[in-house]
C-alpha cells in the first residue's frame, strides 16, 4: 500500500510539473516584481530584503499581483535531471531516458560563463540575502553544484562525453572565479559566489563534491585533492554534538534540517570517491567517515519525529517543511551504508509528507506552520525536491 502511495505521488507530480514545463514561483522570487523594479526601492538593501521575506512568509501568494512572472529555475532544472536519471535507472525504458536527455538539454542550455570562461549557473531573480546582493543571473556555486551532479551521474549513465565536459568546466569555475578563504596546504572554504567571501559549509562542501567526483572521473588528482581540502575544513569545524552551522558568520550560527542534509550528502559523495581503487592517497578519510557518523546521528535524533516530520530546526516542531523532506529521502538513499533503515525512514517521511503537504491537484505545499499552511507550490524548493527525494526513493526500494 506504502509503495502504491509513493509511485501514485510521484507520478503525479511528475506530470503537473511537466504540465507547468517545470516553472513556477520560488520563495525568493519577490525582487523578479514588475512592481517592485518600477520604484527606487530596487537600489535599497532594507527593502529589498524586506520584500522578499514579506512574500516568503506570507501565507497568500501575491506574486500574480505584483507581476512576478512564472519561470524555470536552472537548480530546480538540475533537480529534475537527476529524478529522471534516478527514474532511468529504475525503468530502462525509451521514454525515461528521453524525459531525462530532454532535461540536460535545458540545463546546458541554461548555463551561464563566468569571468574566467568556465561553465556555471545561477538563480533566475535578484537574490538580497542576509551577507550580500547577487543581481539575477550571478553564478553561484550551489546551482552550478546541482547541475554538475546531475551531468556527473548522466556521463557515468549515458557515457556522453559532452555532459563530462560541461560538469569539467564547471571545476574551472570553483577554482579560479570562487573566492577562497582560510586557505592553506589542507584546508580551503570556497565562497558562495564571486561577489562575496562568505564562509557557508554545505556552499563549500558542494564545491568539494564536484571537484572530487569529476576529478576521479578525469583522473584528475589534483581535483580530488581539492574536493579533500574543502570537506577537511567542513569536519574540523563540526560542533560537539556532531551539528554544523550554517556557516562561521556572526548571522550564520543556526543549524538546519536540509541544509544539515547537504552536507552529509557531499561527504559521503567526497568519502566514496577517494575510496574508489584508482583515487590517489590525499591524506587519512578517517577523520571524514567520523565526522559523516556524527553528524548523521545528530541528524537523524534530532530533526524528525517518529512518524517522519521533519523538523526545520532541532529545537523547533514548525514550520514543516517540503524541501526538508526532499533533501532528507535523498541523503537517506545516499547513506544507506550508515543505516539498514534508511530506505524505511524515508519511507515514513514520504509517507507523512503526502498525508500533510500533498495537494490534490499533485502537488506540495511550501510548508505547514503552527496555525496555518503556505499552500504556494515552489517549483525549485518543494516541487523539485520532493520529484528528487521520491524519484530516489523508488530506486532504492526497487533494489531491495
Amino acid at each position: 500500500m506504502i509503495q502504491d502511495e509513493i509511485q501514485s505521488a510521484h507520478e503525479s507530480l511528475w506530470h503537473w510539473c511537466r504540465a507547468h514545463d517545470f516553472a513556477g514561483y520560488d520563495p525568493y522570487d519577490a525582487l523578479n516584481s514588475r512592481l517592485f523594479q518600477a520604484t527606487p526601492l530596487k537600489h535599497s538593501r532594507i527593502a529589498r530584503f524586506g520584500w522578499t521575506q514579506l512574500f516568503k512568509r506570507s501565507p497568500l501568494n501575491f506574486r500574480p499581483l505584483a507581476r512576478v512572472p512564472a519561470e524555470r529555475n536552472p537548480k530546480g532544472i538540475a533537480l529534475f535531471a537527476l529524478a529522471a536519471l534516478a527514474d532511468y535507472r529504475r525503468l530502462r525504458t525509451v521514454e525515461a531516458e528521453t524525459d531525462a536527455r530532454a532535461l540536460l538539454d535545458d540545463l546546458l542550455a541554461a548555463r551561464l560563463t563566468s569571468e574566467s570562461g568556465a561553465a556555471c549557473w545561477g538563480y533566475n531573480f535578484d537574490w538580497q540575502s542576509r551577507s550580500f546582493f547577487a543581481p539575477r543571473g550571478t553564478p553561484t556555486v550551489v546551482p552550478t553544484a546541482f547541475a554538475a551532479r546531475a551531468l556527473i551521474e548522466a556521463a557515468r549513465e549515458f557515457g556522453d562525453e559532452p555532459y563530462l565536459q560541461a560538469a569539467r568546466r564547471a571545476c574551472d569555475f570553483i577554482v579560479s572565479d570562487l573566492n577562497r578563504s582560510e586557505e592553506s596546504a589542507d584546508e580551503v572554504c570556497f565562497s558562495y559566489s564571486p561577489l562575496d567571501r562568505t564562509r557557508v559549509f554545505n556552499a563549500s562542501l558542494l564545491a568539494g563534491e564536484v571537484l572530487a567526483s569529476v576529478g576521479i572521473l578525469t583522473g584528475e588528482n589534483e581535483l580530488v585533492d581539492w574536493g579533500m581540502r574543502a570537506a577537511r575544513y567542513v569536519v574540523r569545524r563540526q560542533s560537539e554534538d556532531g551539528s554544523w552551522a550554517y556557516g562561521l558568520g556572526g548571522n550564520q550560527s543556526w543549524s538546519d534540517n536540509f541544509h544539515t542534509a547537504f552536507v552529509l550528502t557531499s561527504l559521503s559523495r567526497i568519502i566514496d570517491a577517494v575510496s574508489e581503487p584508482l583515487a590517489v592517497a590525499t591524506g587519512s578519510k578517517d577523520q571524514l567517515d567520523n565526522a559523516l557518523r556524527r553528524g548523521y546521528a545528530f541528524w537523524r535524533e534530532r530533526f524528525f519525529l517518529v512518524n517522519g516530520w521533519p523538523k526545520y530546526f532541532p529545537d523547533r516542531l514548525y514550520p514543516a517543511d517540503a524541501h526538508s523532506a526532499g533533501a532528507a529521502m535523498v541523503a537517506l538513499m545516499e547513506l544507506q551504508s550508515l543505516d539498514a533503515g534508511a530506505i524505511e525512514r524515508a519511507e515514513t517521511i514520504a509517507r507523512w509528507a503526502i498525508d500533510n503537504l500533498r495537494d490534490p491537484r499533485g502537488f506540495f505545499y511550501y510548508q505547514r506552520k503552527r496555525f496555518y499552511t503556505v499552500r504556494t507550490p515552489y517549483l525549485r524548493w518543494s516541487e523539485a525536491w520532493m520529484m528528487y527525494g521520491l524519484a530516489g526513493l523508488l530506486e532504492g526500494k526497487s533494489k531491495k
